[in-house]
């Protein structure tokens, strides 16, 4: 099928994205820019390398900003998608949804008012299972946020191994964190994989820390190389 993704440059998107290209014709990806870093829809810590990712992939990228205003940031999801299905003839939609009710809800939803078929390739994985999967499978993640105990400063910004998975299910035992941040406990970035044909460079990037748990990975410069 003829499909769009929708891609935030995250880790499980990038993976959603690898899965529908196994099955389907990828046709473009929509990345929404939101203007609210607290968007129950929306990924937003370095939204703007999608346009560098999409480049390293070779598809073409519809961006579409949004206040990010709970429930009314859907309407401007769903223009994007209209967008993309008058430019390409969308058959359906890919996203990386697979623990949040929420938001694969509300994409299926749109895709039914459109007409189109809404696909979660990755709906249902176990997390552990997940992550371990995209590292074997020769992708690299940084995390670009925390706001979780058992996650600090030294986790922001480096590649992710198995054996920090192997921490995630530590932590995951001691105090209950979802082992792949679907309760928000840290946001990825997706900087190499058989996606991509070169890989994502951070020439500069900024660390702040709110406290102890809460900080950002603010990434100012980066380049394919």
């Amino acid at each position: 099928m003829k499909l769009a993704v929708l891609f935030s440059g995250g880790k499980d998107s990038a993976y959603a994205l690898y899965k529908a290209l196994q099955e389907h014709e990828v046709v473009c990806l929509i990345s929404m820019i939101s203007k609210n870093p607290d968007s129950y829809m929306f990924h937003t810590p370095n939204i703007f390398l999608t346009e560098l990712q999409a480049q390293s992939i070779g598809l073409p990228l519809i961006k579409k900003e949004t206040k990010g205003v709970k429930e009314e940031e859907l309407e401007d999801l769903k223009a994007a998608i209209y967008e993309a299905d008058q430019k390409y003839d969308l058959e359906g939609v890919a996203s990386g949804a697979f623990a949040s009710v929420y938001q694969k809800t509300r994409i299926e939803n749109i895709c039914k008012d459109l007409g189109l078929q809404s696909f979660t390739p990755l709906w249902g994985e176990d997390p552990e299972k997940l992550m371990r999967e995209m590292i074997d499978n020769g992708f690299k993640f940084i995390l670009s946020s925390v706001a979780a105990d058992g996650l600090d400063e030294s986790w922001l910004g480096r590649p992710i191994a198995n054996d920090d998975i192997d921490k995630l299910v530590e932590i995951n035992k001691k105090i209950g964190i979802h082992i792949a941040f679907e309760g928000g406990e840290a946001e990825s970035l997706m900087i190499e994989g058989s996606i991509f044909k070169k890989k994502i460079v951070i020439t500069k990037a900024e660390i702040t820390m709110e406290n102890d748990i809460i900080g950002i990975y603010k990434i100012e410069k980066a380049e394919l190389q």
